[in-house]
């Protein structure tokens, strides 16, 4: 049987019980004033009372537990939600929108706009340090897409690069932070340069950990900061030496290019770093580590709570 013939994803009533199993794993909270007693906040039941419509007896107020998430305010049908939802999460290169609006039957500017809620709803954010005592982190950075504002080039005092030239002229940069064996954290930056590229190794990776690189100048003189830090020549073609090597991060590159070029086929510069929350949910969450479909799923929707986000500021 298809995991898509589960009840929530066809019945408003069975989607609102598993949201609220997902958000509430101890029982409902009133998001007016905080009541944390179920036995105060209590369903309205009635043929015409609203699927998920709860009244709380402290402050006499009515909520649902879509208030204060990403779907509040919402016409979309919570079980559609749960169905772009689970679409996104077991897609490992993504899932287009144009996709989303036919297989859900809603306009593409509605499925563009739930897209964009979901990858909010995967948004990390966490501050936590990667990688830790005898622990590797590999760092990298890559470059996808073209940028309308040409970044200056220092060599050439300040003006544009020469068009046609090699090297980062006007794409967007990537760097991003690979924990071996484990997650990834990555962030797209005005410019790749030594300044912005070590303020986000030290600012994010534990002090225990070994740092590997290639032979980048990015990153020299990080070895002051970590255990150890070891590179790999890709100029000269080593790619591996012992254990030292930036292959995990090189496969993480790997799946965001196939992702973005295959699927989405085109990305606006301010929306790049909501495709990089999901292309880092998703590999944060993936098989290896024991994480399947409906279980990544539930992730992204433990993660819809204060992430508010409304058209216009996703348009921005």
């Amino acid at each position: 049987m298809s995991i898509l013939s589960e009840p929530h994803f066809h019945s408003e009533e069975a989607a609102y019980e598993r949201l609220e199993s997902i958000v509430w794993p101890n029982g409902p909270v009133c998001p007016h004033c905080g009541n944390a007693d179920p036995a105060r906040c209590y369903k309205i039941e009635g043929k015409t009372a609203r699927a998920g419509l709860r009244t709380c007896a402290e402050c006499r107020k009515q909520f649902r537990v879509t208030v204060g998430t990403i779907f509040e305010q919402s016409k979309i049908p919570l079980h559609k939600w749960f169905q772009a939802a689970h679409l996104l999460s077991a897609s490992k290169k993504g899932f287009s929108a144009h996709q989303l609006h036919r297989t859900l039957k809603v306009t593409y500017k509605t499925a563009w706009f739930m897209m964009h809620r979901l990858r909010e709803a995967m948004r990390d954010g966490s501050l936590a340090p990667m990688g830790g005592a005898g622990m590797i982190v590999e760092a990298d950075e890559t470059y996808f897409g073209k940028t309308k504002f040409p970044r200056p080039s220092k060599q050439r005092r300040g003006r544009p690069y020469k068009t046609g030239s090699r090297g980062p002229r006007d794409k967007r940069p990537i760097v991003s932070l690979v924990e071996r064996g484990g997650r990834v954290r990555s962030f797209h930056v005005a410019d790749a340069n030594k300044e912005n590229a070590q303020a986000i190794v030290i600012e994010n990776i534990a002090r225990e950990s070994r740092l590997h690189t290639d032979e980048s100048r990015l990153y020299h003189g990080a070895d002051e900061h970590f255990a150890a830090h070891e590179t790999v020549k890709h100029s000269a073609y080593e790619y591996v030496r012992g254990d030292i090597h930036t292959n995990s991060a090189e496969g993480y590159f790997s799946i965001f290019k196939r992702g973005m070029r295959g699927v989405y086929q085109h990305c606006a510069e301010k929306h790049l770093h909501r495709y990089l929350a999901e292309f880092d949910f998703r590999y944060n969450n993936r098989s290896a580590l024991g994480v399947e479909d409906a279980a990544r799923a539930a992730v992204a929707l433990r993660g819809i709570v204060g992430k508010r986000l409304t058209y216009r500021d996703s348009s921005r």
